[in-house]
């Protein structure tokens, strides 16, 4: 794995948080959310993200780049259940000139739920790794 981030379980370290709603579908017997759907969370997490710092991700495929997902990793700490509102805590973490990381607190009511890390490689239409975008550099840690 490539990961260079250990994501905080400080909500106060993210710039930015989504909520979603635990939806009945997402759960099993036991009313805990499958492990499969935290990564739509993440999905949509970044997808607000993109659209709220200026580059929503339409716009970014008009451009010829999509952001590809090259890994992921999830740390469950507590379960999530039916109903829940469940913040998506998001925070960009090492850029280089072709790949970028993201790492992910997931807490309900303050409280972390698990943790992720997503590393994501930038391709054209064509599926050829290609440069990020210039912007995509500007949201790397100072």
């Amino acid at each position: 794995m490539r990961l260079s981030i250990d994501p905080p379980l400080d909500p106060g370290a993210y710039p930015f948080a989504h909520p979603v709603r635990v939806r009945f579908a997402e759960t099993d017997a036991m009313g805990v959310v499958h492990h499969a759907a935290y990564l739509p969370y993440l999905e949509e997490a970044r997808v607000a993200y993109l659209r709220a710092i200026g580059h929503p991700y339409p716009e970014v495929r008009a451009e010829g780049v999509d952001l590809t997902v090259l890994e992921v990793a999830t740390r469950y700490l507590q379960p999530l259940r039916f109903d829940d509102l469940v913040h998506v805590h998001l925070l960009v973490g090492k850029v280089t000139r072709a790949t970028f990381q993201i790492a992910y607190l997931l807490t309900v009511e303050g409280e972390a739920r698990a943790t992720a890390v997503t590393v994501h490689g930038s391709i054209d239409a064509s599926g050829r790794p290609t440069r990020l975008p210039a912007w995509v550099h500007d949201l790397a840690p100072a």
